[in-house]
């Protein structure tokens, strides 16, 4: 059963929301609220295996309830789930500790699959959102991070840039024909090159520097 909180201030979502993972074999919303303060304060005893997080909140914001979150429990799987699309807000949250990065007209099939995928150690974006993040890279001027970039080999390259795509880990052995343990054993280089220590820190630094 895989547990999620909503932080959602729209109450028509919010319950919406509740109702399709409620409603979801499989899933189980065990808290829905409006702003991330109350949220927080129940956080460490309801022990989610996701937080759904909404950036634009009264009070707090998002970007803000994922640093607290994150804080309090430090493996938490936070999707952010929100009508901005803005580069710096997409940053600005997987630099927080988010580990993925939908809009708010995804698909509920496609929600749930996110999901599922985050608690699979995957980085789940909607489509829009990743080729947003894959032209940032790709048209960013890398002579500042050539060092860096040489420390990479081509492997790890690849890897990690299957992570940046939104794949999971099984998803980029499957696509590069090695075992899921071997992907583990690359992204403990990719973390000690990148002095980075979750896997949204170093899909923030790929974006940020231009690794890939």
């Amino acid at each position: 059963m895989i547990k999620v909180v909503v932080v959602e201030d729209n109450d028509t979502i919010r319950d919406g929301l509740k109702i399709l993972i409620d409603g979801t074999e499989g899933y189980s919303c065990i808290g829905a609220y409006s702003k991330c303060e109350a949220m927080l304060k129940v956080l460490e005893k309801l022990q989610p295996d996701v937080l759904l997080m909404d950036i634009g909140l009264p009070g707090m914001n998002g970007i803000d309830g994922i640093k607290e979150a994150k804080a309090v429990l430090p493996d938490l799987n936070i999707l952010v789930l929100t009508v901005y699309e803005e580069n710096d807000l997409i940053f600005d949250a997987l630099c927080a500790g988010a580990c993925g990065y939908l809009v708010k007209k995804t698909p509920p099939s496609k929600l749930l699959e996110a999901i599922k995928e985050a608690t699979q150690g995957g980085a789940p974006m909607s489509s829009h959102i990743a080729r947003k993040v894959i032209d940032f890279f790709q048209h960013k001027n890398r002579s500042a991070s050539k060092g860096a970039n040489n420390n990479l080999t081509p492997r790890e390259r690849e890897i990690l840039s299957g992570l940046v795509e939104g794949n999971s880990f099984k998803a980029i052995a499957d696509s590069l024909f090695i075992s899921i343990e071997t992907v583990r054993f690359h992204f403990r280089n990719i973390y000690k090159k990148l002095h980075v220590h979750s896997q949204s820190e170093a899909v923030a630094k790929a974006i940020k520097e231009g690794l890939i």
